[in-house]
């Protein structure tokens, strides 16, 4: 870092009972007081570069005692003062980015200026400030800083706007025309001392080399500077995105839930410290965030979700936390289950997590799927005749939508695989209402997902840390599982699954049946473990089920399936039976007691025949193989 060194007389100041005074033969006749400190000088050093001090003394009258001025609000303190007094006597100072700020604006204050005498303390300090320290960039780095102490002089003495202008400029150049920081120096020392000379000399240069040393400025600093920055067009935004991230790291502190719970209930004087580090973090963040780049992938959606994080703990303005909750969805592919455990911190749920933050990012996601047209558009002047460029310009941006919609297509498939990992981290909470388990689980369409195993171990997690659920809302709960999408394991989990409704084990055991049929010819044996469920519910597994045929005669009491199975006593038909008590639940009735009557009488009211694609089916002449393939195809037609 440069310095700059002025005089050239020893130091002859010295402390003597608390007053500071300077060696001389010739007796002191000025008494300043400068912030509760006392100097005992002479008026003609002092006055022949100083004009307020001038000023002072001609309004005092004479005396034949030592003349007192009073200084107070003195910038920089007595050690200004006391830099611009040597100064004045011709004493050696030593002049550098950590002092210049204070010295100028004391010089100032003084009215050390040109007009007075030439060469004077301003002017010098001017030269050195303009001609050295703006072109080095740990010395304009530490020049900012150091503005902090005097910003209304600073800023008056453009001091602040200077340095930052030639920090903005410099952030665009190449490292090796600058001045490096320390910290990065350091680290290039380091790379040498890994990697050897040579691979260091080809090594290019850090690009963001300049982050690590702005995240030492204060906020409003920073602020003004990376304004700066992105205001000159000339560095990229992931560069951008990187230096916000170095900084939240450098001052965003790891803020949890439990700390916050803490600061609440402490006492009123650490409540009060408290809150002043609070304003201050929170002040922060929406800095941060209002430096983001517009660009999407600037920054990783996992940042996104930690500030969104800190945000609602430090309970951030709203237009952040929805500026955030925009971002994160913009980006929601990227994610990780661990970025969306938020903390709650709402006094209306005890839910551990911020669900209903989850669903509004989930939500602001799913608005963005807004499909492209699935044909190129036909030209409107001309098509025919002007072929060649308008056709190609329609052909290009019809592959720029196809690959749009592909991009698409597999954000939805990462982000459906997202959403059930989370379901299943926040479905052992046992405060967790069950509509907003529901609403995430149906908030992603269908198709994004290819297999449910992820849904269903959420579900069967949620139904054992809510056991108090009755027969309609575990209904609810299971209404989005897709027992076609079940792997085999699964499959035999949930066939033994006692908290399952009986209508989805009966849905998991046709359809495992069909694929077992589709797989090897033939209908497998159930296991062990699925026959002892069926017995729990007194249906014999051993019994064979009869072919069936569009002429067989069924009892009145048994014409309510649609697939005419010949003996209600079957394993399926009992199932189906008992399939049928379970939709008639309590729970399902109607308050005035009807609906039990309107229900049965509905369940009463379905054909007694087969349908006429099941009698053609009926009429071919199949073997057992094939028996077993339709059966388990009106099995299928039977739970649909």
């Amino acid at each position: 870092m440069k310095f700059m060194k002025l005089g050239s007389r020893p130091d002859t100041f010295y402390t003597a009972e608390a007053v500071r005074s300077v060696s001389s033969e010739v007796s002191s006749d000025l008494i300043v007081q400068v912030t509760g400190s006392r100097y005992l000088l002479h008026k003609f050093p002092l006055l022949s570069k100083c004009s307020r001090l001038q000023r002072l003394c001609s309004e005092s009258p004479e005396s034949s005692q030592p003349q007192i001025v009073q200084l107070p609000e003195f910038p920089g303190g007595v050690e200004a003062f006391e830099l611009c007094a040597k100064f004045c006597y011709g004493i050696t100072i030593t002049l550098s980015a950590y002092n210049i700020v204070a010295a100028r604006c004391a010089a100032d204050f003084l009215q050390m200026t040109e007009d007075v005498e030439k060469g004077n303390l301003v002017y010098k300090l001017e030269v050195f400030f303009t001609s050295c320290l703006l072109h080095g960039w740990k010395d304009a780095i530490v020049t900012l800083q150091s503005t902090k102490s005097f910003p209304l002089w600073s800023e008056d003495l453009g001091i602040t706007r200077r340095c930052i202008e030639a920090i903005a400029s410099k952030v665009s150049t190449h490292p090796s025309k600058l001045s490096l920081s320390h910290s990065y120096s350091r680290r290039e020392r380091d790379d040498v001392s890994c990697n050897g000379a040579e691979s260091q000399r080809l090594k290019p240069a850090s690009k963001g080399w300049w982050a690590e040393d702005m995240a030492e400025l204060g906020v409003d600093l920073y602020w003004r500077t990376m304004m700066e920055v992105k205001s000159g067009g000339k560095i990229p935004s992931n560069l951008i995105g990187e230096a916000l991230k170095i900084y939240a790291a450098r001052w965003l502190p790891k803020i949890s839930r439990e700390r916050n719970f803490k600061n609440r209930a402490g006492s009123d004087s650490d409540s009060d410290s408290t809150s002043e580090s609070t304003s201050k973090h929170r002040v922060l963040l929406e800095t941060i965030v209002s430096l983001l780049p517009a660009e999407k992938g600037a920054v990783t959606c996992s940042f996104l979700l930690k500030l969104l994080k800190a945000a609602n703990i430090l309970n951030a303005s709203s237009s952040s936390k929805k500026e955030l909750t925009r971002r994160s969805a913009l980006q929601l592919e990227e994610a990780a289950v661990r970025d969306l455990l938020i903390p709650s911190i709402s006094h209306a749920n005890d839910t551990v997590y911020d669900v209903d933050l989850v669903i509004a990012i989930l939500e602001q996601f799913m608005l963005q799927g807004q499909s492209p047209p699935t044909s190129p558009p036909r030209s409107k002047l001309g098509f025919e005749r002007r072929r060649s460029r308008s056709a190609e310009n329609i052909d290009l941006e019809f592959q720029e939508s196809r690959r749009s919609s592909s991009a698409s297509h597999s954000s939805k498939l990462k982000v459906a695989k997202l959403v059930d990992g989370y379901l299943q981290e926040i479905a052992g909470d046992v405060n967790l209402p069950l509509s907003k388990f529901i609403t995430l689980a149906e908030a992603i369409p269908d198709f994004s997902r290819l297999d449910h195993d992820d849904l269903y171990k959420a579900i069967d997690i949620y139904l054992k840390a809510h056991p108090e659920l009755n027969k309609s809302e575990r209904k609810r709960l299971c209404r989005t599982l897709d027992c076609k999408k079940l792997s085999v394991e699964a499959c035999m989990h949930a066939a033994q699954n006692e908290l399952l409704p009986l209508r989805v084990v009966v849905q998991v055991l046709f359809f495992e049946q069909a694929r077992a049929a589709m797989g090897g010819g033939k209908v497998t044996e159930l296991p062990s473990n699925i026959k002892a469920l069926l017995a729990a519910h007194n249906i014999d597994p051993s019994r064979p089920t009869a072919a069936l045929s569009t002429t067989t005669s069924i009892q009145a009491e048994d014409q309510w399936s649609v697939s005419g199975f010949k003996s209600p006593r079957s394993k399926v038909s009992s199932l189906k039976m008992k399939m049928a008590e379970d939709e008639l639940d309590e729970s399902d009735l109607q308050s005035d007691g009807l609906g039990r009557i309107s229900k049965f009488k509905a369940f009463r009211a379905l054909p007694t025949r087969p349908k006429r694609m099941f009698s053609k089916l009926m009429s071919i002449n199949r073997n057992s193989s094939e028996k077993n393939l339709n059966f388990v195809y009106f099995q299928k037609q039977m739970v649909i």
